[in-house]
């Protein structure tokens, strides 16, 4: 670089406030740049989400390296969003850590929520602060549906963007599957209660009665409870070809073991609230075998593009990576695109150019381009099918869209 270039692109990072300037005229270090990530890392979904912090933190790492010493640093800040309580997610939890990134003046965007649940009760509180979050997991459609804009976004702009596609493909997708390819007429539908699992098994039900599957009925499990052979007895005695469960890992793990027991023989299926790589290893290996999950992404774990990648994180954390991970590493990849166009442009690096920034993002990952709509969801809507076997979740694949 010259040094009118050098001056050029100093003039630039101090306008914009990531270097900053000491008494009597030097320029100290780099500021350096939060990132917010809100996830239940204890309680029943732990797994899961330490698999996506994982992948984000890779991201975060490899963004720095490759900045060097002349490009701003990012730290990730990980807040739990599980409580004893709840024994899992609890929206108010993500609520509290949401505001409090909101105050950070250093948070410049967030990767989450990872619950649907959780992104509802943070919707309003971060459109109120203009700041985006990026979530690589969570998928109920009302959430960025402008039907609901006076509720989740009272200030009008998207912010919450999404990695993957929503429960308006998933669940519908899901059922395509099942009557094409599984041949199922009957099925008996069950919820966790949450805002994810109820608003998939809906999507999944009415998708179900048009593809000529019969709901024969319907009931909701509470997470907390321990038993549930009572509904499951009642199941067995309409003999539904298939059981559809909406929900997280809570319930699914007690529900696999008391099925295998009263209905070892129906189809079972559930979506990416149980596509936990605990999930066979928590229900047992006999319970959890047959179970068929969806995931909300293409599958990337098994494509030769990707194999770098899986193999860097392997190595790096002694643990199995999901397609998650890689929405979640995506994740801060778009939030780093967009903080390196909001300086190009001379702005100040602030949350609200950075959404604006975020909503028009059009990048190259291990998932494909990552582009948004007007509402912030993601344009890819490619719904993967996994199958437990031997153990373990094994790639089917895409779901039908019709």
């Amino acid at each position: 670089m010259t040094r009118r270039g050098f001056v050029g692109a100093l003039a630039v990072l101090l306008a914009v406030g990531l270097l900053v300037v000491l008494p009597g005229g030097g320029v100290a270090q780099m500021k350096t740049l939060k990132i917010g990530m809100s996830l239940p890392v204890t309680g029943a979904d732990a797994d899961s989400s330490d698999a996506m912090v994982k992948g984000a933190q890779m991201a975060i790492e490899e963004v720095n390296q490759k900045a060097g010493a002349a490009g701003p640093k990012f730290e990730l800040w990980v807040l739990d969003s599980a409580t004893p309580a709840a024994g899992q997610y609890d929206p108010a939890q993500a609520a509290t850590n949401y505001r409090k990134y909101i105050a950070d003046g250093d948070i410049v965007a967030a990767i989450g929520t990872m619950m649907s649940g959780e992104g509802k009760a943070i919707s309003p509180i971060i459109s109120e602060g203009d700041m985006a979050t990026v979530s690589q997991s969570a998928t109920n459609p009302e959430i960025t549906d402008p039907k609901f804009k006076a509720q989740y976004r009272p200030k009008g702009k998207p912010v919450f963007f999404r990695n993957v596609t929503t429960d308006r493909y998933q669940g519908p997708n899901m059922a395509n599957y099942a009557a094409k390819v599984l041949a199922v007429k009957t099925v008996y539908v069950l919820d966790d209660s949450g805002a994810f699992g109820v608003g998939i098994a809906n999507t999944f039900s009415e998708r179900a009665q048009k593809a000529g599957i019969k709901i024969l009925g319907r009931d909701r499990l509470d997470p907390k409870e321990a038993d549930y052979k009572t509904i499951l007895t009642k199941i067995k005695g309409v003999n539904p070809d298939a059981i559809y469960y909406g929900g997280v890992q809570q319930a699914v793990v007690k529900l696999a073991r008391q099925l295998h027991e009263i209905m070892p023989k129906v189809h079972k299926l559930g979506s990416d609230g149980i596509y936990d790589l605990s999930f066979p290893e928590q229900a047992g290996k006999d319970a959890a075998e047959g179970w068929y999950a969806t995931n909300a992404s293409p599958e990337m774990l098994t494509d030769p593009k990707a194999q770098e990648w899986v193999n860097k994180f392997k190595s790096k954390f002694k643990r199995e990576p999901t397609n998650y991970s890689i929405t979640a590493y995506n994740g801060v990849l778009v939030i780093a695109d967009a903080v390196g166009r909001v300086t190009e442009a001379g702005k100040p690096v602030n949350k609200s150019n950075v959404r604006e920034a975020i909503e028009k993002t059009k990048l190259n990952t291990l998932q494909g381009t990552i582009e948004y709509d007007e509402n912030g969801d993601i344009k890819n809507r490619v719904i993967s099918v996994y199958q437990v076997k031997d153990g373990k979740f094994k790639y089917i694949g895409v779901a039908p869209q019709s």
